[in-house]
């Protein structure tokens, strides 16, 4: 598999959840089964190791890195000998540059074909010093970029960062997700500005996913509009069958010049939904235990834990979720779990 050209074709690729027992210990057994359920799903990669799986596994106190990526790898790799097909493995690279070129170099190691680069370290050093660091982790595995909303320890990068980032050669792909149409907007000319058209747009929007993917961008004459083709998300951590099924679908509107303004009503539903599992009413707050929510009442998680005690479900999310599946069921996946769940968890 090449994975410039993979990523350019557009995949669902979820970002992973953590599996914690009742007792708040790595579950290898529903961590395994987690990674099943996406890979039958039909997902086109597995981010691993991001802000889904938890920056906490890093913590000396849990040292969770490693396993994890490990046991994601070996249980991918299991199941794709089984049926072969083309799937992307992304291990989530974070902090100085030291850690994150060991990361990187372990990731690599271990079989993934790139590191989502997060800067969530470098609040308050100058471009010229994270894009140094960027070409630095770049040396030591294949990159995807990361424009992660502050509300959850991103920062605010200007189209500056972004035209400097788009030339780092070992680039393949952005995940675009400050939950701004301003700043996307940036991103995605900077890319265009450069002429990497080698590079795949992603979206991590998950307040807007289904507008991301709709919209053809362009910024006066010159090359033709550019798409963002597919998304790597938290969002698709749940309801992943469903979120397979949307994307083939839009993908297959093509450019058509027109649509049916249905797809606006399903823009707006998706995004209600991702309202209760993200939890923007209490910034964010609940986003990770939402997703483990829901993996938890398809049965596919024992609980829905974090690492850090203080990450639990807001008030009044839990009634949210229940609102939400009840109003979009074709929007949700019960029944696909439901099927496959007993030989998932085996």
């Amino acid at each position: 598999m090449d994975p410039r050209s993979h990523l350019l074709a557009g995949h669902v690729i979820p970002a992973h959840p953590l599996a914690l027992d009742e007792g708040g210990r790595f579950s290898e057994r529903h961590q395994r089964a987690l990674t099943r359920y996406y890979l039958d799903a039909g997902v086109g990669g597995l981010a691993v190791g991001v802000h889904s799986t938890q920056f906490e596994i890093r913590e000396p106190q849990h040292a969770l890195y490693r396993p994890v990526l490990e046991l994601a790898q070996r249980t991918a790799h299991e199941a794709l000998r089984r049926a072969p097909r083309p799937v992307i493995m992304i291990a989530g690279v974070c902090g100085q540059t030291a850690q994150a070129v060991a990361e990187a170099e372990l990731a690599r190691n271990l079989g993934y074909h790139a590191g989502l680069l997060s800067l969530g370290a470098w609040r308050t050093q100058p471009e010229s010093q994270i894009i140094a660091h960027c070409r630095r982790v770049a040396e030591a595995i294949p990159l995807i970029g990361f424009y992660l909303q502050p509300a959850v320890g991103g920062r605010v990068l200007p189209y500056s960062f972004w035209r400097a980032f788009a030339e780092i050669p070992n680039l393949l792909a952005i995940k675009i997700a400050p939950f701004n149409r301003y700043q996307t907007i940036d991103v995605i000319r900077a890319v265009i500005e450069a002429g990497r058209s080698d590079v795949a747009l992603y979206t991590g929007n998950d307040d807007t996913i289904v507008t991301d993917l709709l919209t053809p961008f362009s910024f006066g004459p010159g090359p033709a509009a550019r798409r963002i083709v597919g998304g790597l998300l938290g969002h698709w951590g749940v309801w992943t069958h469903s979120a397979v099924q949307l994307l083939s679908e839009i993908k297959a509107l093509g450019d058509a010049p027109m649509f049916s303004r249905n797809w606006l009503a399903r823009a707006n539903a998706v995004t209600d939904m991702n309202a209760a599992l993200f939890d923007p009413a209490n910034n964010f707050k609940g986003c990770i235990p939402g997703i483990l929510e829901v993996l938890r009442r398809q049965g596919l998680l024992p609980t829905n834990r974090c690492l850090n005690p203080h990450e639990v479900l807001s008030p009044g999310q839990a009634e949210e979720l229940t609102r939400v599946c009840r109003a979009y069921p074709e929007l949700i996946d019960d029944a696909f779990v439901a099927a496959n769940r007993d030989r998932w968890l085996a």
